[in-house]
This record gives structure tokens, C-alpha cells and sequence, in this order.
């Protein structure tokens, strides 16, 4: 029989069966909606060994491509070998539940929710929607290229009641944004939305409430992810100028706002039926929703001081600014921080690699996330192997192995390494963050340590060791007093807009005044790339060339 490793589980897999029914055996839980027939398209499965054990790809998975498969179709086809193999949503992310050194941190806001109860009526925005003397409740959500997050809120009392958090399953079709928007655009259906939607569903599903009692949700993202969401085309944020169906209906005069509304059931979600889900609006071009989130958890509309708020992740946004001015920017970075497109990559999940020390003797000591068996890296345990590379001089400023070939093992006995082209990955990806900070700083007309506050957001930004950061060149040299590792301020601002009215009507107010910097316009873009995919510091006090 075939030796079969699903989501971590082994299990001897005989000659027929399919995975899905391999995996159920063993407790693996895969997601379906259609009772394993292939209709829904949920149960995707990524082959990471042994694709010559399953069978023939049937006409249900002509959609997938590369190593995904369905598990319901996927079948064994050998009798004897080795298949590893994981579902698209391999256990609970680490997230952020809360944003951390905020200017409203630990701050009670006063709740102005859109949904209301009048006796045993349910009004949103003073329309009825249903009757009720059951809790009301709201989801706030961020949906990331990568990730996914969902807040589950008492809209009467504020309160957060849960939070879910998955992998976001879209990744069948490429694992960046113009991946996913040239997917989108070629294959019709709608697929990638509406896998999406049956994860989201499950997710919801699992929250300690009844769905039906959910009746808003708020959801910020970058503009494709958000768009796709909201079933719009996403073709002309793939084209030069890079803009959302929404920009181009606002600048033609069609809607006063970039924002998007929808049901429940249009959403294909099990919340109330008549549930407003609404999309916040985006800045610009790829600068979306989630960096709009941002600046309204950062409270950058009210700010005296300059503040700068970097979430690095697949597409990082960079926004500096205050009360008087704000500029933007999108950094095409790629998904190698985030353990994307990397040879032993993953997602912050238990089992992967968050921080590295290497010993005087040349040992690697490692630390997972939840302290399990190391699975993999992701992407704080990448900057702190890079960084202890480079300080223990196994890995020059060009990102070359000194002594090492172009492999280097750090777990032998789960067979975990990092490779010298996963370096070049990861070296592009530093480039475009770093030449965004350039750019946008250059066109503020500031110096790096002329910033009252460096805002890291993201989960990413989190956990990253800061030091380590410094050392390789992915963040300025700024003193440390000023650097605040905030976690998700996304899911926050989507929160904050979720349970306030007036404070939705500031985000609305506030993307209007945003100076969107197109960093491939800027003429020294390309030398600011360059300069950053080498590994070393960047200077805090020198003033950024222009």
C-alpha cells in the first residue's frame, strides 16, 4: 500500500481509494459542501510528493493545475510509494486578537452600530430586517491574500465572542495577486470566489452562535482579494493603471465611493439573509481596504507626529503621513515573507519555524510556533535565519552561501533546509518592501529617523525580531523606541468600523485625502530595488536619494 501523509497524519492507503475518504479515516477534515461528488470545488488538496500514486486528473478538476488536486477525485493509483499531501486549510493561524500599542489601545470607543433593535424588531440603518429578541451580532474580517481572519462581536456591548482564523484556499490559483486575477479572469464561474465562500461558511458555522443572528459584516482586504470577494472583474487591477472596477465607476461619475454593499445571501454566507455586507473602501490601485483599516486603527486622520505603518506581507502596504498629509503605496513583494514560493515555506501554523539561533559551534537551535515538531519555516523564522546567516558569515550581503553549497540543513531528521535560490526569492521580495520605503519617504521629503512612530502591522510584523530585521536590510535603523509592532491592525480598523457609524464615515472621508505613490513611475525605483535586495542595513539617517 501507498504510505500517506495528510495534513501531518499517516496512514497506509490502499489501491483505489480516494483521498478524502483516506483522510476521513484518519480524522483529517476536509471541507466539502457537495457530499464528495465535485461540484463544490472545496476540497482541494496541494501534492507536495508522490503525484505518480493518484490517478488521472477527472473533467471536475480541469480548473486546477500544477500540484493541486481534489481530494473527493484524487485516487490511489499504486500499490506501493510515498504521497504528501495537505488540504488547504491545515490547522488554526496564529493571529493577532488584539492590535497592540495603538493610539486607541485600551481606549473605550462608543458604540454606534448600524444594526438596532427596536422591541423585537432588527433594523440595520433604521431599516427592518428582522424580528428578534435574540443577541445581534457582527463579523469583522480580513481577508488576506495569504490569510484569513474573522472577529466575532456583540454588536450591543462591543464585545469580541470569538475569532477563526484559516488559510485562504484561493491559493489553487496562484499564490500572488496578479496570479489570482489572470485565474480569475480565465477561467469562468466564478471558482476562486466561490471556494472562498464555502470556507468562509464552514468557519462561520463553527462560531458558538447561530449564523442568523449575525447581521452585518465588515470586510477589508487589498483590492483584489476584496473585489473578488464581492464578485466584481478584477481584469483592470491587473492592467496598467492598475486600478478597481470601483475606482474607474467613481472617476466616471457612477458612485460617489469605492466602497461595496451586499447581502448575506448574495454573499453566499450562512449569516441573516438580509445581513448588509459591506466592503470598505480602498485607497488606490493595489493600496486596499485592509491599508485604509490600518490608518483608521492608527488614528493617522488625528496624528501630529509623522507616522509610518508597514504591514509586509504578498502585496505590503506602506502608508506615512498625518493630520495633514497621507501617501500610500503597494509593494508587489511576492509571498516569499510569508513562506510562499520558498522550498520548506509555510504559513505561521503549528510545527513551523518562527525564530533561529545558531550556536558557537555552528548548531541551529530552533523554536515553532505552539512548540510542535518543526514542519516547515515561516516567514519571522526566515528573517532570523538570514540574519543569523549573515552574522555568523555563512551568508554574504548578496545572499551567497559562503561554505555551504546552495543548500543549508537546519533539521536533518524532518528534512527541513533553506536554499540558496530560496534566498534570491526572498532578496526580490525585501527589494520591492525596501524601494516602496524609499520612494514613499523620498516623496514625503523626510528622512527614515525623522518618523515620530514606525508602525509593523500584520501578523508577520508581529513576531518578526526586529533586530534581526535591522540587520538584513528589511526595515530602516530607526531607534527602537519608535518602532511598535501593532499585530493585525487590519482586522482592528475593521472592527472599529464595524461597531461605529461615524467612525465608517471617517474612513469614507479619509481614503479621499490619500496621495497614492505608483512606486514604478518613480525614476529611481529600479536603483532603490536593487540596492534592496543586497543584505545589509539601511541607513536611518541619511537622506533617501532625489
Amino acid at each position: 500500500m501507498v504510505a500517506l501523509s495528510i495534513n501531518g497524519h499517516t496512514t497506509e492507503a490502499p489501491f483505489g481509494a480516494s483521498l478524502f475518504d483516506c483522510a476521513e479515516g484518519i480524522g483529517v477534515r476536509v471541507p466539502t459542501s457537495c457530499l464528495k461528488n465535485g461540484k463544490c470545488k472545496e476540497c482541494v488538496v496541494e501534492v507536495a510528493e508522490g503525484m505518480e500514486c493518484l490517478s488521472l486528473p477527472t473533467p471536475c478538476e480541469n480548473h486546477l493545475a500544477g500540484n493541486f488536486r481534489l481530494a473527493c477525485q484524487a485516487a490511489i493509483s499504486a500499490s506501493e510509494g510515498h504521497l504528501r499531501c495537505h488540504t488547504m486549510r491545515r490547522g488554526h493561524m496564529r493571529i493577532e486578537r488584539h492590535a497592540l500599542g495603538l493610539p486607541s489601545s485600551g481606549r473605550p470607543m462608543e458604540l454606534d452600530s448600524a444594526v438596532t433593535r427596536d422591541g423585537d424588531r432588527i433594523l440595520v440603518d433604521g431599516v427592518e430586517v428582522d424580528y428578534s429578541t435574540g443577541p445581534i451580532y457582527g463579523i469583522a474580517m480580513d481577508l488576506g491574500t495569504t490569510t484569513v481572519v474573522l472577529r466575532l462581536l456583540d454588536l450591543e456591548t462591543g464585545e469580541m465572542v470569538a475569532d477563526a482564523s484559516f488559510e485562504n484556499p484561493q491559493r489553487f490559483g496562484g499564490s500572488d495577486i496578479m496570479a489570482r486575477i489572470q485565474y480569475d479572469t480565465l477561467h469562468p464561474g466564478k471558482l476562486l470566489r466561490r471556494t472562498l465562500a464555502g470556507y468562509l461558511s464552514h468557519a462561520i458555522e463553527e462560531l458558538p452562535v447561530d449564523p442568523k443572528s449575525i447581521y452585518e459584516m465588515v470586510v477589508v482586504g487589498n483590492s483584489t482579494m476584496r473585489d473578488l470577494f464581492f464578485r466584481q472583474s478584477v481584469y483592470s487591477i491587473g492592467q496598467s493603471p492598475y486600478r478597481s472596477i470601483t475606482e474607474l465607476d467613481m472617476a466616471a461619475g457612477k458612485s460617489t465611493s469605492t466602497s461595496l454593499v451586499e447581502t448575506g445571501r448574495r454573499c453566499l454566507l450562512p449569516i441573516h439573509p438580509k445581513a448588509r455586507v459591506y466592503g470598505a473602501p480602498i485607497i488606490s490601485g493595489h493600496v486596499g481596504a485592509d491599508a485604509a483599516a490600518c490608518m483608521l486603527a492608527a488614528d493617522v486622520a488625528n496624528e501630529d507626529r509623522v507616522v509610518a505603518i508597514m504591514d509586509i506581507g504578498t502585496n505590503t502596504e506602506l502608508i506615512v503621513g498625518n493630520r495633514d498629509r497621507i501617501l500610500a503605496a503597494s509593494c508587489p513583494a511576492g509571498p516569499a515573507f510569508e513562506g510562499g514560493a520558498i522550498a520548506c515555506g509555510m504559513p505561521a501554523l503549528d510545527g513551523a519555524i518562527e525564530d533561529v539561533r545558531i550556536g558557537g559551534d555552528g548548531s541551529f537551535h530552533l523554536q515553532t510556533v505552539g512548540d510542535a515538531v518543526p514542519q516547515g519555516i515561516c516567514g519571522s523564522g526566515l528573517v532570523a535565519l538570514m540574519s543569523e546567516l549573515l552574522r555568523t558569515g555563512r551568508m554574504n550581503e548578496r545572499g551567497r552561501f559562503e561554505e555551504d553549497g546552495d543548500r543549508i540543513t537546519l533539521d536533518a531528521d524532518n528534512a527541513i533546509y533553506f536554499l540558496e535560490s530560496d534566498v534570491n526569492e526572498l532578496a526580490q521580495a525585501k527589494g520591492a518592501n525596501v524601494a516602496g520605503l524609499q520612494v514613499v519617504f523620498n516623496q514625503f521629503g523626510i528622512d527614515f529617523d525623522q518618523v515620530g512612530l514606525f508602525y509593523l502591522a500584520g501578523g508577520f510584523g508581529r513576531h518578526m525580531n526586529i533586530d534581526a530585521a535591522t540587520r538584513i536590510g528589511l526595515i530602516p535603523a530607526i531607534p527602537p523606541d519608535r518602532m511598535v509592532q501593532i499585530g493585525n491592525a487590519a482586522i482592528e480598523g475593521a472592527t472599529i468600523a464595524l461597531l461605529s457609524r461615524g467612525k465608517r464615515a471617517e474612513l469614507e472621508r479619509l481614503v479621499l485625502r490619500v496621495e497614492h505613490c505608483r512606486l514604478e513611475t518613480h525614476p529611481q525605483f529600479f536603483d532603490f530595488f536593487v540596492d534592496g535586495c543586497q543584505f545589509r542595513p539601511i541607513e536611518a539617517s541619511l537622506r533617501v536619494a532625489g
